[in-house]
């Protein structure tokens, strides 16, 4: 086999994988966390032997999405953290932005983050022992950008993950609290949020190299 015919195949391959995970998201959106193998496979017009033959199992499916859509919330925070503000502002933005995120598609929020209740089998996926490292990826991840940014002295690598770690808990336990109770506007949540953060954000300078926070 020629390079080219394993180039083709490979796109062939790619594009079929892509319009799978596009059929995934389509259940997972009207379903949850109660989507399931059988109901994909019927969206995608193929059996579920095949579906399982480009993803593995359930569990490859999982990880595939949870990819998919922690790239998109991935890109979109960095965003905001790196459009023209000044600091409180970029701060109140980056907690929105994910805020909004969750409240847009809550169906693939609920899928990515919590495991489908009811009966075993395949009525749902079991995401509950995957969701730990989507969030241990956000918070390396905003742990980067915290010390890319923020002069926070000795020992600033460390700190800088404490906090990445922190904030990411923070907005997820009190972004899911929020989309389940609704107690308050988003906005209301962000600003108190951010007021939390404040206090030790507002004090750390800027690293001198750095592009700023």
């Amino acid at each position: 086999m020629d390079t080219t015919q394993r180039t083709d195949q490979q796109r062939s391959a790619d594009r079929r994988r892509r319009e799978l995970l596009e059929a995934a998201d389509r259940v997972v959106l009207r379903d949850g966390p109660h989507a399931s193998m059988n109901a994909i496979a019927a969206e995608a017009g193929i059996t579920k032997p095949i579906l399982y033959r480009h993803f593995g199992d359930k569990g490859g499916l999982y990880a595939a999405l949870a990819q998919r859509h922690t790239d998109a919330l991935l890109a979109s925070l960095r965003a905001a953290l790196d459009a023209p503000a000044d600091r409180r502002e970029r701060v109140e933005n980056t907690l929105d932005t994910y805020l909004a995120a969750i409240e847009l598609r809550p169906q693939v929020y609920r899928f990515l983050m919590h495991p489908a209740e009811g009966s075993p089998g395949d009525q749902g996926f079991d995401v509950g022992r995957h969701s730990a490292p989507l969030l241990r990826r956000m918070g390396e991840e905003l742990a980067q950008v915290v010390e890319e940014r923020l002069d926070l002295g000795p020992d600033s690598q460390q700190l800088a993950r404490v906090w990445g770690h922190g904030i990411v808990g923070m907005m997820h336990a009190a972004g899911d609290w929020w989309l389940g109770e609704r107690p308050c506007s988003r906005a209301e949540l962000v600003r108190s949020l951010a007021d939390l953060l404040w206090g030790r954000l507002a004090a750390a300078g800027d690293r001198v190299d750095g592009p700023g926070f």
